[in-house]
């Protein structure tokens, strides 16, 4: 679980860039709509989530403790919630919200596998 951790942090935090410039588009193009979307808004928090997230995989990725794991669940499962349910005009969260799903999932079994090696 170590490589995923590092690997995952790492895409997380390179796609970061990507999801933030989306989202500014995102945002843009609801602005000059005026269509009262809010999934530019919405993808700027998704992003900054993936950032935290990405950190804290790479930063945690060796502990044996159960806290980085659980940081991880929260961050990346918040980031997947909050992009399903407010991507709006913005569909690329989705695929957004699904890597961090993916996190968030290999996060929790991380967390399984530490406590039956204990």
């Amino acid at each position: 679980m170590k490589t995923w951790k590092l690997v995952s942090g790492i895409l997380s935090m390179i796609l970061f860039v990507l999801v933030a410039f989306q989202s500014c588009a995102a945002g843009m193009l609801n602005t000059l709509e005026d269509n009262g979307g809010t999934s530019g808004s919405v993808g700027i928090i998704v992003a900054i989530l993936m950032l935290t997230g990405g950190i804290v995989s790479v930063a945690t990725r060796k502990s044996q403790g159960k806290g980085g794991n659980i940081a991880l669940i929260i961050l990346f499962g918040l980031a997947a919630l909050m992009g399903f349910v407010g991507y709006g005009n913005y569909s690329d969260l989705v695929i957004w919200a699904f890597w961090c799903l993916i996190n968030a999932v290999f996060a929790v079994v991380a967390m399984i596998k530490n406590k039956k090696d204990a």
